[in-house]
């Protein structure tokens, strides 16, 4: 059975956790963002769907490809960070569910009706786009995450010849302790939820 983590496990995965601007020089190397998938790819999505697909833009000419297409207040943090991730989703996602789901070999009929395989490549690759910031946040990377992009710009860029279409953005790294903002309020329990 599962216990609960420690203190210091919530404090780095969520409590203490902040959104980055500002970076390290410190490298991010391809045998961390291969364990960062490894951990993030256990996430759980419907009938096990798994329609994320992320690129790593890390190196120099990648991001030369990249910087044109981010919003102005986007590009200097996103340049400085070593990684910057690129979060989509593919609309052929349903090819993959002989594989993914082999329980079912009809299970990729299950997304063929109109309007589906888009809800449901939207809603669960953005679910895994939140498992990649918390197990990068668990494997001892800093995030930030965006929007303000050309999305068009990086599908034709990154995705061209494909059916993935990008969703956010999220820089990683080691972030600095510069110009840290004071945590924003969050609501409270009774603000957001209910128990009925």
């Amino acid at each position: 059975m599962s216990q609960p983590l420690n203190d210091q496990a919530l404090d780095q995965a969520f409590r203490t956790a902040r959104s980055v601007n500002f970076w390290t020089k410190a490298k991010v190397s391809d045998d961390l963002l291969r364990q960062l998938y490894d951990l993030a790819k256990f996430g759980a999505t419907s009938a096990n769907a798994s329609p994320a697909r992320f690129v790593f833009v890390s190196t120099p000419q990648a991001k030369a490809r990249l910087e044109p297409l981010l919003s102005e207040g986007n590009r200097a943090k996103s340049m400085a960070a070593p990684v910057t991730v690129i979060i989509g989703h593919d609309l052929n996602f349903a090819e993959q569910m002989p594989k993914l789901f082999p329980s079912n070999p009809d299970a990729r009929h299950w997304f063929s009706a109109p309007g589906v395989t888009e809800t449901t490549a939207m809603r669960n690759g953005t679910l895994q786009g939140a498992y990649l910031m918390l197990a990068a946040r668990m494997l001892g990377l800093d995030c930030g995450p965006m929007s303000g992009f050309d999305n068009a710009g990086i599908d034709a860029e990154f995705f061209a010849g494909t059916q993935i279409k990008s969703n956010f953005l999220c820089n990683l790294g080691y972030g600095s302790d510069e110009n840290v903002f004071p945590r924003s309020p969050r609501l409270d329990f009774e603000e957001a939820c209910q128990i009925v």
